[in-house]
């Protein structure tokens, strides 16, 4: 069973994810601004990263924190923005999530409804 709840998104691009010291500095940080939900592409090239949480100042928060680590070729692919998320009730998705594949951040994003918003992101396909 899932709901829909609006929700602020952001979407962050670097080169690659491989230190697990700045992936605890990403996760405490998004435990301090309250983000629910982080997904993480790590393991090497490229990095991903996705948060959303209930309110603006959290989530541009937690992006500015993964700014500061300085990350190589750090992009912040889609701003933080209101956009209704699907939330599945039964897992939730809740917390800090890594996936070793952009084909399983992909099919993360297509569950919560944000396939279009993903891609354009990504530079898949054009800027909604």
């Amino acid at each position: 069973m899932s709901r829909s709840a609006n929700l602020f998104i952001a979407l962050i691009r670097t080169h690659h994810i491989t230190s697990r010291k700045k992936l605890q500095r990403v996760k405490r940080a998004a435990r301090q601004l309250a983000i629910p939900f982080v997904l993480v592409r790590s393991g090497g090239s490229p990095g991903i990263m996705y948060a959303e949480g209930p309110d603006e100042s959290g989530v541009t928060g937690w992006v500015n924190a993964v700014k500061s680590l300085r990350y190589k070729d750090f992009q912040c692919a889609q701003k933080p923005i209101a956009r209704p998320v699907r939330v599945d009730e039964q897992t939730g998705y809740a917390g800090f999530n890594e996936v070793a594949s952009v084909t399983e951040f992909s099919e993360v994003m297509q569950r919560k409804g944000l396939t279009a918003w993903w891609e354009a992101g990504m530079g898949y396909k054009a800027k909604e």
